[in-house]
């Protein structure tokens, strides 16, 4: 039966390496299964869960390196440190990663070139894990341009947007979130920055629970961020709370903690937060580490950290578990 899986999963890859063979309803090349849920072209399009998965959490963002990607894989784990609000068991929590052209989970979950997913006797794709999350990417299904490395970190997705729309459909009903018998509390979804299909598709098709919206303080950021509010609203989307990264920086060898802002004072972020009325969850420091843990495929909010031998980045992880505690809460709160 595994060997048949695999040999599926590689008539997957050469899907995705030779266009002429690639489907339009199939993108995946996964085997046959039910027919995904569709945006129909007149009526109201009927909202779904994810199978197996009870609350889902999107971490988005109009505008792309702002550290979305980062932030959404920390607040996986950091929200997986906590135990249910019911049940006072720990939360199992997986994280899905719908940026199609240029997936970062494998990377930040160190999970690069990690080799094929298998599937389940009906044809699911089975997410990876590692530091006891699982996870699933677009980065684990794509071909390798170097035969001999088996490195796919240089391969390309040339993909128009409906082959886009049907492999995001595909990401989020055909993983198998299941395990021992038990699914996930929650799902934390890292989207693509942008207003095009991954996030419209999202919004249209499934029930999400929450989004949080991350952004740094530049105008140029902000003015991106509005707009993606404004089109999770149009789909019913609801947003928990915005995230500032980058907001300050702490030097670590100044005899002073004063706040440099290095990318502008936080001030047009807090206004554009009070305006729309949505609650600011945390505000995250410029911190070396956070960057070089994400390169090694390590979560910094797992690091040991002391206040005296690097301030800026205890900051930062006292400020990643409260943005954790206050998205359970919102999620639990009813």
């Amino acid at each position: 039966m595994a060997t048949r899986h695999t040999a599926t999963l590689r008539t997957l890859r050469r899907f995705l390496s030779t266009s002429q063979c690639i489907k339009h309803e199939n993108p995946l090349g996964l085997p046959r299964r039910p027919p995904l849920p569709q945006i129909p072209r007149r009526g109201p399009i009927e909202k779904r869960g994810i199978a197996n998965v009870d609350k889902v959490i999107a971490v988005a963002s109009g505008k792309g390196g702002v550290g979305k990607s980062t932030i959404a894989q920390n607040l996986a784990f950091a929200i997986a440190l906590r135990n249910h609000p019911q049940t006072n068991i720990p939360l199992r929590v997986g994280i899905l990663d719908l940026d199609i052209f240029g997936p970062s989970v494998p990377t930040l979950m160190g999970l690069q070139n990690a080799g094929e997913p298998e599937l389940t006797s009906k044809g699911s794709i089975l997410p990876l894990t590692n530091h006891g999350l699982p996870c699933m990417s677009m980065g684990f299904l794509i071909p390798s341009t170097n035969s001999a490395s088996g490195d796919n970190t240089d391969t390309p997705i040339v993909w128009r947007g409906l082959m886009v729309q049907k492999a995001v459909q595909q990401l989020l009903f055909d993983v198998d979130w299941s395990k021992d018998g038990h699914g996930l509390d929650a799902l934390v979804i890292d989207m693509p920055p942008g207003t095009g299909d991954v996030p419209l598709t999202l919004g249209q098709l499934v029930h999400v629970n929450g989004a949080i919206i991350v952004s740094t303080p530049q105008d140029v950021a902000l003015s991106d961020v509005r707009k993606g509010i404004a089109m999770l609203k149009k789909v019913s989307v609801p947003i928990t709370g915005l995230v500032l990264n980058q907001a300050y920086y702490l030097c670590p060898d100044c005899n002073n903690n004063t706040p440099r802002y290095v990318f502008g004072k936080p001030d047009g972020f807090r206004k554009v937060a009070e305006r729309l009325e949505i609650p600011i969850l945390g505000e995250l420091p410029l911190v070396e580490g956070v960057s070089t843990s994400a390169d090694d495929g390590y979560p910094f909010v797992l690091k040991a950290v002391s206040e005296k031998e690097d301030v800026g980045g205890f900051s930062w992880k006292n400020t990643m578990n409260q943005v954790a505690e206050r998205t359970v809460a919102e999620l639990w709160k009813s």
